[in-house]
């Protein structure tokens, strides 16, 4: 079954990869109708597809809020490699996926990392193709197991030999190809629920450095990928230096909103210090989403709940005043004044503008609109 679905996938990708290029090569020319032509090929070829493989139809609904396009397109490559050490990775406790990169290129999450809810991800690097990441999360959305989805698409490509790319899908089966040209130092190593992969790297060291700190370190999906990149850092990582990093992990199950997907998207473009950046940004997202879920029980008027997560945002980030005042917020608008107003007191000696914001906010419903309550926020600010 693998087999005929690969068949029928790559099929359909030639099929809509000769109709893209002919719509590409036409010329408006109205006497002979090469436009006209070449867009009834186009649209028929895509008929095709949404008719016998709805799985691509589905990624391309996706495609504006998750990167992906499941059909094919014409991919220009950068004539330099995309020098990266990466991971693809499975929590199997609670079926999030993931992929975390560095590189010494600027933007690397732009074309290195994908990854989808309920299908997997992956790592496309080196002479970078990244039609990899759309058509292999199309093909795992299918059903087809992520080593048979990356033999196949590497099978096809005739540069294969200077590509690295990595596949996980939602079961934790893991693809893995290193190409023969791939710059050296170059390799690969994968364990239950993860492949971790380097080239053009200061050691043939770094890839087992990952291996051993993604196996060996406690926490969550998110720090034991941060770890893995730290080791191949620690390791020499590129031998060229460092300059972006990225993180996607999504759900486990897709709710057919992207947006609510994602539980962390995060990229550094350019930084002298890409990791520890990373790291950072790790930890604000962490914040947020306890802001996030501290809402939602205010939400449910579960004002214990919401004083929790607010707290635990604040914990993450206190250098950030901006938590600490929703927090206040909340706390009077679930009736608890007395508890709101220290918190009041520590951002507005902080911001002091913050207080002018307090009187707008009951005019959109965030505060109770009642002028003692708020000339008395307002006061924390000559306290």
């Amino acid at each position: 079954m693998q087999r005929i679905l690969c068949g029928i996938f790559l099929a359909t990708l030639c099929a809509c990869t000769a109709a893209a290029q002919k719509v590409a090569s036409a010329k408006p020319d109205a006497g002979n109708g090469n436009m006209r032509e070449a867009a009834i090929a186009a649209d028929a070829t895509r008929a095709v597809a949404q008719t016998f493989v709805p799985a691509i139809a589905d990624s391309t609904a996706a495609a504006n809020s998750e990167h992906q396009i499941a059909e094919a397109r014409i991919v220009v490559e950068p004539r330099r490699p995309v020098a990266t050490y990466s991971i693809v990775a499975r929590d199997p406790a609670t079926g999030e996926l993931g992929v975390a990169v560095q590189s010494h290129w600027f933007s690397v999450g732009s074309i290195v990392s994908w990854a989808a809810a309920g299908v997997g991800a992956v790592a496309t690097q080196s002479f970078v193709d990244p039609s990899y990441g759309p058509n292999g999360l199309a093909m795992m959305r299918m059903g087809i197991a992520a080593p048979d989805a990356l033999a196949a698409l590497v099978a096809r490509d005739e540069r294969r030999d200077v590509r690295q790319v990595a596949f996980i899908d939602a079961e934790g089966r893991v693809g893995v190809h290193t190409g023969s040209k791939c710059i050296a130092a170059a390799g690969h190593r994968t364990g239950a629920n993860y492949s971790v992969q380097a080239n053009l790297m200061d050691k043939a060291t770094v890839w087992d450095a990952m291996a051993r700190a993604f196996e060996t370190t406690e926490g969550d999906l998110a720090e034991r990928m941060l770890a893995a990149l730290e080791a191949a850092e620690a390791e020499g990582g590129d031998i060229r230096g460092r300059q972006s990093a990225a993180m996607v992990i999504v759900k486990a199950e897709s709710t057919g909103r992207p947006w609510a997907d994602r539980v962390i998207d995060l990229r550094v473009e350019d930084h002298p210090d890409p990791l520890g950046e990373l790291r950072r940004l790790v930890r604000v997202n962490r914040a947020y989403n306890h802001m996030n879920a501290g809402d939602l029980c205010a939400e449910r008027r579960d004002w214990d709940c919401a004083s929790r997560e607010y707290a635990a945002a604040e914990n993450l980030l206190p250098e950030m005043a901006e938590v600490t005042f929703w927090h206040a917020v909340t706390l009077v608008t679930g009736g608890r004044v007395e508890q709101a107003l220290p918190l009041f007191r520590k951002v507005f000696a902080r911001e002091p503008k913050w207080a002018e914001l307090v009187g707008r906010l009951p005019a959109s419903d965030l505060l109770p609109d009642d002028p003692a309550l708020i000339a008395r926020i307002k006061a924390q600010t000559n306290q």
